[in-house]
């Protein structure tokens, strides 16, 4: 949310969406952005409740709601009459974070991808996308759009990549960043490599680059039921600092 509100200043043509507050005496208690995703930062039932009424006085523009799972769950309860049945339901996700250097040898092959990389890495963050949404990013109105953010990524320097002979072996992004951390999305090991080793180098590579370029701290959230990329955080370094939860719709 920090990101979002940092980089767009709230200016509606690029913050792609609406952010809702709550205040009260002049406080302001809690947050929610409505875009392509429905983020609610602050659990309280009042400020969920003055929430749900806006999104649905708006209008479903999401495809899912994440964020921390008391502020989640709490929201969908009061959604998920108008807006369900949800496609998938994801507690107990574990944040898991990172401030020093992993003790794994870093891979020097994974390094940031350049913009004339674009057509080679960006069939990678599809498959990525689909594979852990159940969907496709270009299905919709608007399929140029996550195009544009992949290259918005890689311009920026975000996204990070090991490419073999124009083949995308492993590949992370560094979807959010402010000055206190930034948060690691969308980890991809081309299928045929799983089993290798790759992941836990590259994210090594990942971590380190991230905490010399970005932030102090680099965070990550993870499938409470995908034990394998839970193995391979753990064996990097990560531990766990928070618990997410995610609703497809």
């Amino acid at each position: 949310m920090a990101d979002r509100v940092e980089s767009t200043k709230l200016d509606t043509r690029w913050l792609g969406g609406r952010v809702y507050g709550y205040v009260v005496d002049g406080d302001l208690l809690a947050l929610c952005h409505h875009a392509a995703n429905l983020v609610p930062v602050g659990s309280q039932p009042a400020a969920l409740r003055a929430f749900a009424e806006r999104a649905l006085a708006d209008g479903r523009a999401c495809s899912s709601i994440f964020g921390p799972e008391d502020a989640v769950l709490g929201l969908w309860d009061l959604l998920r009459e108008r807006w369900g049945p949800a496609r998938s339901l994801r507690p107990g996700q574990p944040v898991l974070s990172m401030s020093n250097e992993s003790a794994v040898t870093p891979d020097p092959r994974v390094r940031v991808v350049r913009l004339d990389e674009l057509d080679v890495v960006y069939p990678a963050s599809v498959a990525m996308f689909t594979e852990e949404m159940g969907v496709s990013p270009e299905a919709g109105g608007a399929p140029g759009a996550y195009r544009a953010r992949v290259a918005q990524l890689i311009t920026q320097g975000r996204l990070l990549a090991r490419i073999e002979n124009g083949r995308v072996l492993f590949k992370a992004e560094i979807g959010a960043v402010t000055p206190a951390a930034c948060q690691v999305q969308s980890v991809y090991v081309d299928r045929v490599c799983r089993g290798r080793g790759l992941a836990t180098q590259g994210m090594a590579t990942v971590v380190a680059t991230t905490l010399r370029a970005w932030a102090p701290i680099v965070t990550l959230y993870v499938n409470a039921d995908n034990a394998a990329a839970r193995r391979v955080y753990d064996t990097v370094g990560f531990e766990r600092t928070g618990t997410f939860a995610t609703v497809l719709l």
